[in-house]
């Protein structure tokens, strides 16, 4: 297998892409190799040799504590459990939650062999009981596993009398009812709010 060979193999391999997404992406990037390609290195070694995982929360950030754990400014009474890194950076992107984080690192999934030791809801349960902590919003995915790791949290967390809310599920901004799956109507149906 040639240079080129192995890294079409490891970029297919990135989520998003297969086999033949990965080819045109090494393509491009062979020939931009001083726009694209020297650039990428640059930044995947400064990426490999730098950025941690946060042993408070499980952000990555080139810290540790990341930067979200140690902003001040930040309210400590309300925990944001999320299942995944990248579900964490989609709600700092809109800007709007202004307390702290919990990374689980997955989600329950019996098919998939993942029970409670192997995400980091032993980590969650010592955040809640050294204090402080007031609510916890679970803001897991709308799948089975995103809603069983959900009720799973709410009972081991129910004798520490928090506030315990999810985010809400149901009819997306700008969606349509006729192009919506039956699961999004039920579930909106049942979350409907007052005018």
């Amino acid at each position: 297998m040639n240079d080129i060979e192995k890294l079409i193999q490891i970029m297919g391999r990135l989520p998003g892409l297969g086999p033949r997404s990965a080819r045109r992406a090494v393509l491009h990037l062979m020939k931009k190799r001083e726009a694209l390609l020297q650039p990428l290195i640059g930044a995947m070694q400064d990426v490999s040799a730098h950025v941690k995982t946060c042993t408070v929360c499980g952000n990555l950030d080139a810290s540790d504590p990341c930067a979200i754990c140690r902003d001040g400014g930040r309210d400590q009474t309300i925990l944001c459990v999320v299942a995944d890194v990248g579900d964490l950076w989609a709600l700092e992107r809109i800007a709007t939650f202004k307390g702290r984080y919990h990374v689980l690192g997955g989600v329950l999934s019996a098919l998939d062999g993942i029970g409670p030791e192997q995400l980091s809801i032993a980590g969650l349960l010592r955040r809640v009981e050294a204090g402080g902590v007031k609510e916890l919003i679970l803001a897991l995915g709308a799948t089975v596993d995103g809603q069983t790791t959900a009720h799973y949290l709410a009972d081991r967390l129910q004798p520490y009398n928090l506030a315990i809310s999810r985010l809400a599920h149901g009819v997306p901004v700008g969606g349509e009812l006729d192009y919506l799956d039956d699961g999004t109507l039920i579930q909106a149906l049942k979350a409907r709010q007052k005018l």
